[in-house]
């Protein structure tokens, strides 16, 4: 099973006992993740004949059953549909191959229904004229991802050669990857790895949560910075990049991330949004064979939180 709706041409599902009588677009609509996808739209899909149910085209209204196999192939969207716009970006390192820019909270990386402007590649298509088409008009250049309110380190192909070379290390997992994270409670090691598989949590499939069924191998390394009374300073290493990968496995261990609407508790921190910052990034320039590594301080909203838990 595909991890987003918008990392493959298709997604498929198979429907559990538990969504057994449901309306075919409602059980869409519900499985879609990282976008908000109007029903509207989902029946506009279905007309068009984007989705089957073992094989077959199935009308909205179609109940599905257990066990049914539930095919959506998203359509291309019209080349005028995502524009280049004029949002400033902050660059830490560009050349003819790729570019390194620090993600602002609040960013989608790439256009979504619900977020077909404003995004990452919006900005990326007016700055730079030139990104990989590996991925299709809609995510032009995008070699990995970010979540909308995690800020940090984020690298874009210019052309299929550095895409190419980027996406293999990343399989490869010899990219660095750290963050810095704010969780909550007081973690019993200074350091720790979380070895556990992750998947569409069977009981709000917008969420993902670690589970045999349906998942892919995740691994995430953490080692204490700051211990904060309540709350601790983690760095974290990705050796997988799963969806949500940092917030599933935080939560898994009984330490979620402050300010997490959806894998935390309730708004606990003065955040729009989870306290996770991609800190450090390293990679082989596709071209040259140099190492690249890059490093960005905390977001002055995320600094602030730690200031205030350090003089409470």
């Amino acid at each position: 099973m595909n991890s987003s709706p918008f990392n493959e041409d298709a997604l498929e599902w198979t429907v559990g006992a538990e969504q057994s009588g449901e309306r075919l677009d409602k059980y869409i609509t519900d499985s879609l993740d990282d976008a908000a996808v109007s029903r509207t739209q989902v029946q506009e899909w279905i007309r068009a004949g984007a989705v089957e149910v073992d094989g077959k085209p199935a009308k909205a209204n179609y109940k599905v059953a257990a066990d049914n196999r539930v095919l959506l192939q998203i359509p291309e969207p019209e080349d005028a549909a995502i524009m280049p716009e004029a949002i400033p970006l902050e660059i830490l390192y560009e050349d003819s191959d790729l570019i390194v820019v620090n993600k602002p909270r609040g960013m989608v990386v790439h256009p979504a229904p619900g977020h077909s402007s404003g995004t990452l590649v919006n900005a990326l298509m007016h700055h730079c004229k030139d990104l990989s088409g590996i991925n299709g008009m809609i995510r032009p250049g995008i070699v990995h991802r970010i979540d909308k309110d995690t800020t940090g380190l984020l690298m874009a192909a210019k052309n299929d050669l550095a895409h190419i070379s980027l996406a293999e290390q990343l399989k490869e997992h010899s990219v660095t990857r750290k963050y810095i994270a704010l969780v909550h409670g007081n973690l019993p090691h200074d350091q720790g790895t979380v070895d556990a598989p992750i998947g569409r949590d069977t009981n709000d499939r917008k969420m993902y949560t670690v589970t045999e069924r349906n998942s892919r191998h995740a691994v995430t390394h953490f080692v204490v910075m700051e211990r904060l009374g309540d709350y601790t300073v983690v760095e974290l290493q990705l050796e997988t990049g799963r969806t949500h990968q940092i917030r599933v496995h935080m939560k898994y261990i009984g330490h979620p991330l402050a300010g997490d609407p959806v894998y935390g508790r309730n708004k606990t921190v003065a955040l729009d949004g989870q306290a996770l910052h991609a800190a450090a990034l390293g990679f082989t320039h596709p071209r040259s064979g140099e190492r690249l590594q890059f490093e960005v301080p905390l977001p002055a909203d995320f600094e602030h939180v730690l200031n205030s838990l350090r003089l409470r």
